[in-house]
């Protein structure tokens, strides 16, 4: 009897132990309540919060290059207006229209397309996006490395925003929007970009310390992805240099500097994980208060527009249009129903959509939503698949063609001078340029004109596609692109021969080819492998 009194004693004990056992992951079927109006209202700080702070870092976009920021920043809340031209909008509206247009499923193709076709222009990764669409690329190929060099770059992390605001409490929802959307434009660290901010939005609505925020968020991402190495080194900084911002961006600089594709070789730095890591710094250290989150994230240079624009949307939606500075709140009522260039939105009306496609989401995950309040089925994170765009590819040096060293020129080449840099061209069929190089890959770069027609490219011999540099969408034109590239190749020597075809698509004015440069990659372990952060030695 004693025996069994003690065995039941025993399982007493246990049962909230075995309880506790058999609930589900935290977030896993959790029914998280938000009246409507503070949903809304986390909504529109979210959105305001974009606005205010492209416009804060916008006067500073890309004026520090490897450095910090040091002049003086002018902002006042009126300068919100300037928001209305900012690519930071403006585009991922147009992925809101299309969700409009062809409802909340789409395919990938059609986001291409509205996106590819409307009147602005684009850059970097979205640009070749854009383009591709016209080549009859379509995602996700438009965005792959084999067809997008810019696949690392920041353009869907500065346009993602969308997705993490109808996704409240849900990031695997917005993981999965992310997949089919960043690979219009990005691939591997380019897409982690946004799916990383959209999961701090998505986790914001019911996390509001920061640092767990982002460590919630990272959790989106693949633990072997650069995006999570960089981020997590900036929570490590943030550890070390508690109070000082300054030492830790040192630090990142120095590891992490030098790692792009784009533009590699330059000062210039467009790669979505180093100014994400800007992002993470400026919120980790400004401790919840706009204007010292907008002024650091500011400070740390590069793409100094985009980056406080995001870190001041995640306080937007910790603390809601209402939460923030009375001053901020009047500017945005002021021109809350002004219209976005080339788009059929304002501010109310993209808080509205946004609202009604998160009500939709909620219950398309099993929540469920009334009048007055919505209780939403919260996702605990689940990482994306691992994706590497360029795995192991270093700059090694950049080739004009006005020097000797590689080039050789077949046919009648003539020099065009009114660029910088310095082309050549041709239009007439069977003029070759052939580009001899030691490496691992190799970028040849050239004009988008509206006169410029096809070619045919092969490597080591073999042909491998035919390019077309026409351009002239938006009315835009583009200098010293790349027309072609290709890497993963064995290391040794190996060419690459341009031949102009003499043919163009109907619109094109002529059919010349445009050379500018070769850029050469080589495979090496990349310095931030073997860097150390100096407080560790």
């Amino acid at each position: 009897m004693k025996n069994n009194i003690f065995i039941l004693i025993i399982f007493v004990l246990l049962i909230p132990h075995f309880s506790c056992g058999k609930k589900p992951a935290k977030g896993g079927t959790e029914l998280r309540t938000i009246s409507s109006e503070t949903l809304k209202d986390k909504i529109a700080g979210g959105w305001a919060g974009k606005m205010i702070g492209v416009t804060y870092g916008g006067p500073s976009e890309f004026k520090a290059q490897g450095k910090t920021f040091e002049d003086k920043i002018d902002w006042v809340p009126s300068d919100v207006n300037g928001s209305l031209l900012q690519d930071d909008l403006y585009v991922q509206l147009t992925f809101l229209m299309t969700m409009d247009q062809n409802g909340i499923d789409a395919p990938a193709k059609k986001f291409q397309e509205l996106f590819a076709k409307a009147g602005y222009e684009l850059w970097h990764a979205n640009v070749q996006g854009r383009k591709n669409y016209f080549d009859s690329i379509f995602p996700p190929q438009s965005g792959h490395p084999d067809y997008n060099i810019h696949a690392d770059d920041i353009d869907f992390q500065i346009e993602a925003d969308y997705i993490g605001f109808m996704c409240p409490g849900m990031p695997q929802t917005a993981n999965k929007i992310s997949d089919k959307i960043g690979h219009i434009m990005n691939y591997g660290d380019g897409v982690y970009g946004g799916a990383f901010i959209s999961a701090l939005y998505a986790q914001a609505y019911f996390e509001n310390n920061i640092p767990r925020l982002v460590e919630l968020a990272l959790d989106a991402l693949p633990a072997e992805s650069d995006y999570y190495k960089i981020v997590k080194d900036a929570i490590i900084l943030h550890d070390h240099f508690p109070q000082d911002w300054r030492a830790a961006w040192k630090e990142l600089e120095a590891k992490w500097g030098s790692t792009h594709i784009c533009d590699a070789g330059t000062s210039s730095n467009i790669d979505a994980k180093f100014n994400g890591a800007f992002i993470v710094t400026g919120l980790l250290y400004g401790d919840g208060d706009p204007v010292k989150t907008m002024e650091i994230t500011t400070r740390c240079g590069q793409d100094s527009d985009c980056n406080p624009s995001n870190a001041m949307a995640v306080l937007g939606v910790i603390k809601g249009l209402s939460g923030l500075p009375q001053s901020y709140q009047n500017a945005i009522h002021a021109m809350g129903d002004s219209l976005f260039i080339f788009t059929d939105y304002s501010f109310n009306k993209a808080v509205s959509q946004t609202l009604k496609y998160a009500k939709a989401l909620t219950v398309k995950n099993g929540g469920i939503v009334t009048e007055k309040e919505i209780k939403i089925k919260v996702q605990p994170p689940h990482p994306f698949a691992f994706e590497v765009s360029f795995p192991k590819l270093v700059f090694d040096r950049t080739v004009n063609v006005t020097e000797k060293d590689g080039w050789e020129f077949k046919g009648k080449w003539a020099p065009f001078n009114k660029d910088n840099p310095k082309a050549k061209f041709s239009s007439n069929s069977g003029d070759e340029a052939v580009f001899t190089f030691e490496g691992t890959g190799v970028s040849i770069n050239g004009n988008w004109f509206r006169d410029c027609g096809k070619a045919d490219i092969y490597v080591d011999g073999k042909l491998k596609r035919t390019i077309d540099a026409y351009f002239w969408h938006a009315k835009q034109t583009h200098n010293d692109m790349d027309l072609y590239h290709i890497t993963n190749l064995p290391q040794g020597k190996h060419t690459v021969k341009v031949m102009v075809k003499g043919e163009k698509r109907a619109e094109a004015t002529a059919a010349n080819i445009y050379l500018t440069k070769a850029i050469v990659f080589k495979t090496a372990d990349k310095k931030n492998e073997k860097y150390k952060f100096t407080f560790r030695k």
